[in-house]
């Protein structure tokens, strides 16, 4: 069996350019992963308003370089 590494979160490549918010239809700053294997992805502005109740629900998250998002802390403490 060959075994699968899982990058460690936030290390993942940024969204994509053509991503959009899946709330207001910006530009996507962060993609997270959700436990069910779904995917959402969220301006910078949502994804920092909602910081605390994405982290919640994500098991990783990818941003994009030039964005800092609050939940990336929390992330990292809830491990």
């Amino acid at each position: 069996m060959t075994p699968t590494l899982t990058p460690p979160a936030g290390s993942l490549a940024g969204t994509a350019a053509d991503e959009r918010c899946d709330r207001c239809n910006a530009a996507g700053k962060l993609r997270l992963t959700l436990a069910g294997g779904g995917e959402l992805v969220f301006c910078g502005h949502h994804a920092n308003r909602y910081a605390e109740d994405l982290v919640k629900i994500a098991v990783q998250y990818a941003a994009d370089p030039e964005f800092t998002w609050r939940g990336a802390d929390m992330m990292s403490n809830s491990n």
